[in-house]
C-alpha cells in the first residue's frame, strides 16, 4: 500500500509563492500519472496539474504560467511550485497517484490559504 505524504501548505498573501511536495513511502514504477488536484470549501474536487512517468505535464487553464509540476524520480517525490497566488487557489491541495495496474492513491491532503 503506497503512501503518500503531502508537505508545504499554509497562509501566503496574494501574489505571493508556496512549495507543495508530495513524498511517496516507496519507490514507484509504472506510474500513469502523479500529480494535484485542490478542493475550496462548497466546490467539488478538481485537477490542477499532473505529470506521467514519462515527464509529460497537464495544467488546469486556471493555474497555467503561474504554477510548474516536477518529478524527481529517486526520491519518489512531486512538487508543485505556486507563483503569483490568488484568493481562489485557496484549497485543500491533494497529491494523486495513478499506476498503470489500475491502482490509484490519495494523500490526506495539505491546505492553502491565500489571504491578506
Amino acid at each position: 500500500q503506497v503512501q503518500l505524504v503531502e508537505s508545504g501548505g499554509g497562509l501566503v498573501q496574494p501574489g505571493g509563492s508556496l512549495r507543495l511536495s508530495c513524498a511517496a513511502s516507496e519507490s514507484i514504477f509504472s506510474i500513469n500519472t502523479m500529480g494535484w488536484y485542490r478542493q475550496a470549501p462548497g466546490k467539488q474536487r478538481e485537477l490542477v496539474a499532473t505529470i506521467t512517468g514519462g515527464g509529460r505535464t497537464n495544467y488546469a487553464d486556471s493555474v497555467k504560467g503561474r504554477f510548474t509540476i516536477s518529478r524527481v524520480s529517486a526520491k519518489n517525490t512531486i512538487y508543485l511550485q505556486m507563483n503569483s497566488l490568488k484568493p481562489e487557489d485557496t484549497a485543500v491541495y491533494y497529491c494523486n497517484l495513478d499506476l498503470s495496474a489500475g491502482m490509484e492513491y490519495w494523500g490526506k491532503g495539505t491546505l492553502v490559504t491565500v489571504s491578506s
